[in-house]
């Protein structure tokens, strides 16, 4: 494996389709190296002792300091310089942090919203999560939250599927899952929340046995669950941004239960537990690579044999958000790259109808053929840096389909919105999709949301100011607004905003230059700043180029002409370029129009989709809303 320079290195060059390759499959190195074992039980007394390793390099574990409890069966979860520790039994709420790079005493952080033990930890770079736990003689099905580089009492998140203890975890950069535990015997069931909203959990899959006092370590695309009750030496793995069964992919060098378990994104380590033979103790720590499994080989020795204790580290899955804030200067639009798909951050992807087709954003030339989805018409497309999201509305569907960027394919159920509508607009953060207006067959003020890295029935968002179809979305990843539409007998000049996390009503933005409906479905042609308005409908179709700045209420701007009269064609972007295809102005075209966002002028070509037609509707895996 080639040895891919960092920011903290002085020599090496990058290859972006090296790094990129890296930062996908798992193993770009991260931050730091330091894993920590903490707490837990040794014979016959519960323990407050913390350890710690470098992860990179075996060897023997060194004393860190002491936490503030002796405990067993507690939760850890870290960033990149704070390791965080929860509940644990006897039952109790306290939670401490220790910093990561240096040694010392653990000082309280807080206290957890109920006390408990069997309680499990997710974290990505800012927020931690613990779920599950138990309060002899019941399981809890509890999730709060905390912000690891604050102090104070944790929040309440939501709900698992069911009251449980003894489950593992693993984390993403957005996502985290927990796995098996005891629901009144072992269970097999995987459930899965985002870890930037609030929320219950959410079915992932099923593990290949049911099992409790499991481990788990992750790099930033897939989870390892390790040993567990009942389950002598497996370690399968899951891949956290799909769903489905875990797979066997590794064992154990001897069979454990109650071990704790941490990774630098690249290795998995796991350290103590219960010897399922005779409840003996163990202070052998693990070694396995995460992206290849095989048999774990020996890494060295705890400080003293103990079981029932937790992993943490300054390098694990959940940071791994690819280059860390590296901005990529060698592409022409100079994007933030992130773990996306094809081009990384440059893929546009257009519905020409129920077919799906893609082309370079930061190239000039002709869309080429992704997939088909099971309809196309009068709806619209949101996404995030992954996933495209498509609803083609009618009063007859509520359906509606994602797909994935990185894999070329169909597109699959999604889940329903909670009004079947038509000619709707659409805008997303890298988060959350918000469906906005629509008819129905009446004009609707109706907006409703889905998170789109899960898969579920839309849910109200609250209302517009007022109703109307035919509009148009943009937004950049913290507002969003609806433009323009059609309310018969009327065209509108109205535009509304909505602040994308926060669900309620909309508010009043400003107006267009004109009143006419847009269809322009998409929220790809915005930039972080600013937002485009691309031709329209009065009556006839327009060639009129908008703008506003998001920051800033008020009406919008002349930006320049269209390379024709055009309306219901498609927009997407990187953030830098806006893309518009497809559409009619009074025949149908099958032309790809772009502009240079932070400018103002008229529109070049582009190129051309496989055929004419109009109800196009864009998406990217770079727009202006996931470039903040």
């Amino acid at each position: 494996m080639a040895n891919y320079p960092q920011l903290d290195d002085q020599v090496g060059v990058w290859k972006l389709k090296d790094v990129n390759s890296a930062v996908m499959g798992g193993y770009w190195r991260n931050a730091g190296s330091r894993g920590i074992f903490s707490a837990g039980r040794d014979s016959p007394n519960d323990i407050n002792i913390i350890d710690f390793v470098t992860i990179t390099s075996a060897g023997n574990a060194t004393d860190f300091g002491d936490q503030s409890t002796a405990r067993r069966y507690l939760a850890g979860c870290s960033s990149f310089n704070r390791g965080v520790f929860a509940g644990g039994y006897p039952v109790q709420n306290v939670i401490d942090y220790v910093t990561i790079a240096t040694t010392g005493n653990a000082a309280d952080f807080g206290n957890l919203t109920v006390a408990r033990a069997g309680l499990a930890g997710i974290s990505n770079s800012t927020r931690g999560v613990f779920v599950g736990g138990r309060v002899p003689p019941n399981s809890k099905n509890e999730i709060d939250y905390i912000t690891i580089a604050s102090t104070g009492n944790a929040t309440d998140f939501g709900d698992m599927i069911a009251a449980i203890t003894g489950n593992s975890a693993m984390s993403s950069p957005t996502r985290g899952i927990a796995a098996g535990g005891d629901t009144g015997s072992e269970t097999n069931v995987m459930q899965f929340i985002e870890i930037a909203s609030t929320g219950n959990a959410t079915d992932f899959g099923d593990l290949t046995d049911a099992r409790r006092s499991a481990a788990g370590a992750s790099s930033s695309t897939r989870g390892t669950i390790i040993g567990g009750y009942n389950c002598v030496t497996t370690i399968e793995f899951i891949t956290m941004a799909s769903q489905g069964n875990a797979i066997d992919f590794a064992d154990m060098i001897s069979g454990t239960y109650g071990t704790g378990a941490t990774s630098n994104s690249v290795k998995a380590i796991y350290g103590g537990g219960y010897s399922p033979d005779d409840g003996t103790r163990t202070n052998v720590i693990g070694q396995f690579q995460i992206s290849t499994g095989g048999l774990a080989t020996d890494f060295g020795d705890l400080t003293g044999a103990r079981a029932v204790l937790v992993g943490v580290s300054d390098s694990h899955g959940g940071l791994n958000d690819g280059y860390q804030g590296t901005r990529n200067a060698n592409l022409p639009y100079g994007n933030i790259v992130r773990f996306g798909g094809i081009g990384v951050g440059d893929l546009a992807m257009f519905n020409n109808q129920a077919a799906l087709e893609t082309l370079q954003i930061s190239t000039l030339g002709n869309s080429v053929n992704f997939g088909t989805l099971s309809a196309g018409g009068n709806g619209t497309g949101m996404s995030s840096n992954t996933r495209a999201v498509y609803h083609f509305g009618s009063v007859n569907n509520s359906t509606i389909e994602y797909v994935e960027f990185q894999s070329k394919g169909n597109g699959a159920d999604f889940g329903d919105v909670t009004v079947n509508r038509q000619n709707l607009g659409g805008v997303a953060s890298h988060v959350r999709g918000v469906l906005l207006g629509g008819e129905e067959p009446a004009a609707s003020d109706t907006m409703d949301y889905i998170t789109i890295a899960t898969i579920g029935d839309a849910t109200d968002f609250g209302n517009l100011t007022v109703a109307r179809g035919n509009t148009a979305g943009l937004g950049n990843n913290t507002r969003g607004l609806c433009v323009g539409g059609y309310a018969a007998p009327a065209y509108s000049n109205v535009m509304d905003y909505i602040t994308i996390a926060s669900a309620g009503n909309a508010t009043d933005f400003g107006n267009l230059l004109g009143a006419k409906a847009l269809a322009m479905d998409g929220t790809g042609g915005s930039s972080t700043t600013r937002g485009i308005i691309y031709g329209g409908y009065t009556g006839t179709a327009g060639n009129v180029i908008e703008y506003i700045t998001f920051a800033n209420t008020g009406n919008a701007t002349d930006f320049g002409d269209a390379t024709g009269n055009i309306q219901s064609g498609g927009a997407s972007g990187n953030g830098v370029r806006g893309l518009y295809a497809g559409g009619t102005g009074g025949s149908n075209v099958k032309r790809i129009d772009y502009i240079t966002i932070a400018t103002t002028g008229n529109a070049a070509d582009f190129g051309d989709l496989t055929t004419e037609n109009q109800s196009i509707n864009g998406t990217s895996n770079c727009h202006g809303g996931l470039q903040a």
